[in-house]
């Protein structure tokens, strides 16, 4: 049983602290663990090329992305583990940038939708196997680390940090809002939130093994069933949104009291589930029968349609 602990922060600062006492729980529960602090690695953003999708999909090439930094050996090392805990200082709302461009790269290469397809297709034309490290399900936890003492100015920390496990459908074990550093003089000194963090990771070791449905959710219960956050998006009527599942429910008020009712079937296709993903791989699926003929239909007027943005100087590129 292994579990890596992934810090987005400072080294030996806040988010490593955290993270690493995450991992002190898991170890005494028995799991090999290991740590990356990612503050000096190289992880360029996503340049949308699609050669990693077009190598694991058309030319049965391992999917390997075309970018040469420190992006694939980080993979890597989540590939190899059973669970993660993963951590990320805020600085502007949501977390780090660097986590962001880490999740843009890591979502489009290991969705299991499209993986699990990948599988099928192979074994119905006798391509070569998946390595089994990609379809493997694995559990995680998140940490949001923040410094400001008012809540609302990290509201977007654990919403966002869930976007780097739904397309390998990890199972979420629990999570910490870490915020309000800024009055604690270092987080070694809140017993009660290295408790915490000790047993998120003792809780992210023993889910290991168990079926998610026997894993008890570690964190706030929050607005969604699903997710576990508190926002939504309203449309104007009574039926909202869950921004991070992307399932809809029924908005209720009773006095000061508000909550929304999510049925099961829309639980049963949130973003974090394999139908869910299968919906959106549908979709991606299916642009190029729709933008195909379009382009097909313009292929004399589109020139020189785009001839005024190709010619359109970068004002950077002067410099």
């Amino acid at each position: 049983m292994k579990v890596l602990g992934i810090s987005f922060g400072k080294k030996n600062a806040n988010t490593d602290i955290v993270v690493k006492e995450a991992l002190y729980g898991a170890k005494a529960a028995g799991a090999e663990v290991a740590f990356v602090n990612t503050v000096n690695l190289k992880i360029g953003r996503c340049i949308g090329c699609g050669a990693c999708s077009r190598m694991f999909e058309d030319e049965g090439k391992p999917c390997e992305c075309i970018i040469k930094d420190d992006f694939q050996a980080l993979e890597e090392k989540i590939w190899d583990a059973d669970a993660v805990v993963v951590g990320a200082p805020v600085y502007v709302l949501q977390p780090v940038g660097q986590f962001k461009d880490f999740v843009d790269r890591f979502s489009c290469r290991n969705d299991q939708a499209k993986i699990e397809r990948v599988i099928a297709q192979r074994k119905a034309n006798g391509g070569p196997e998946v390595d089994p490290r990609m379809p493997k399900r694995r559990y995680v936890s998140y940490i949001s680390v923040g410094g400001a003492s008012t809540q609302h100015w990290v509201s977007m920390g654990l919403p966002t940090m869930h976007l780097f496990g739904f397309p390998p459908l990890m199972h979420v074990v629990g999570e910490i809002d870490a915020y309000s550093m800024g009055t604690r003089g270092n987080p070694a000194l809140d017993e009660a939130l290295m408790s915490r963090c000790n047993e998120l990771g003792r809780r992210t070791a023993e889910a290991v093994g168990k079926p998610p449905e026997e894993v008890e959710w570690f964190g706030a219960e929050g607005t969604c069933p699903v997710c576990h956050q508190m926002q939504v998006t309203l449309r104007g009527t009574t039926t909202v949104e869950c921004p991070v599942c992307g399932i809809e429910g029924k908005l209720h008020v009773e006095g000061d009291k508000v909550w929304v009712d999510f049925p099961p079937e829309q639980r049963a296709r949130a973003r974090s589930t394999m139908p869910g993903l299968v919906e959106h791989d549908v979709e991606i699926k299916g642009f190029g029968a729709i933008a195909g003929p379009i382009i097909q239909a313009n292929q004399d007027r589109l020139p020189e349609l785009l001839k005024r943005y190709k010619e359109f100087e970068s004002e950077i590129e002067k410099v």
